[in-house]
This record gives C-alpha cells, structure tokens and sequence, in this order.
C-alpha cells in the first residue's frame, strides 16, 4: 500500500518569521497565500529582491531588531520600541546611545556571562559523575 505524500505548507505569517522578516512589508501575492517547504528553501536559497531589500533595509521585526541592537525583546519593549524600525533607524539608535539601550546592552551582556558560567558549571558536574 502507497501513502500519498502531501506537501507540507505554512502560512504566511510563519514563512516570514523563518525569513526574518515583517509580514506587513511583505508583497501581497505572499501575504494572501501559503508557502510550501518547498518554496520557503528556494526563497532561503535565492531571495528574490523584495527579499532581499526587507533584508537590508526593513522594516525590521523586533526579534532581528533586538539582535541588531544587541538587546532583548523585552529590553526593546522596556525602552519602549514596540513597532519595527528601518535599518536606517537602528543605526541611529545605535549613534544616539539612549540611556535605556546601554543600560538594556549590560543586562543582555550579564545574561549571556551567568549563561557561560551555567553551562561550564554544568559540564563540570556531568565531567565528575
């Protein structure tokens, strides 16, 4: 017996997500429809322009906003970003060094030390048992 394979799709909204990028800049022809697998890989592989400016240029998401500023997304909402900015705006934020970015940049940066020093702890432990 023979199983059909389906092609597995995703909505727009998750496709986007995948390409780090914000849906609503996105053309419509990609917003109204579904990406198969399929296509997701070609786009990954071989972004067409659109891709490729939201890439450079945005509207950025806040995931890729917060990584561009070396924050969280919660430092991002605490310093009150709450819509996508522009490459272009990023680099201004990152010129301007508000209060909240800096203060927001040290707490990500002690995130990341207490992470280092979990995980080496950790394989010690595992190392004696």
């Amino acid at each position: 017996m023979k199983s059909q394979h389906s092609t597995q799709t995703m909505k727009p909204a998750t496709a986007a997500k995948k390409l780090g990028v914000y849906l609503p800049a996105t053309p419509a022809e990609f917003q109204e429809g579904v990406v198969s697998r399929a296509e997701l890989i070609e786009l990954q592989a071989d972004p067409p322009a659109w891709l490729q400016e939201l890439r450079l240029n945005g509207p950025h998401p806040r995931p890729v906003v917060a990584a561009k500023l070396g924050v969280s997304i919660a430092g991002l909402a605490r310093g009150g970003i709450t819509e996508p900015l522009t490459t272009e705006r990023i680099e201004a934020l990152k010129q301007e060094r508000p209060e909240w970015l800096e203060k927001e940049r040290a707490t990500q940066a002690d995130v990341r030390k207490e992470t280092v020093r979990i995980k080496k702890r950790n394989a010690e432990r595992a190392a004696q048992a």
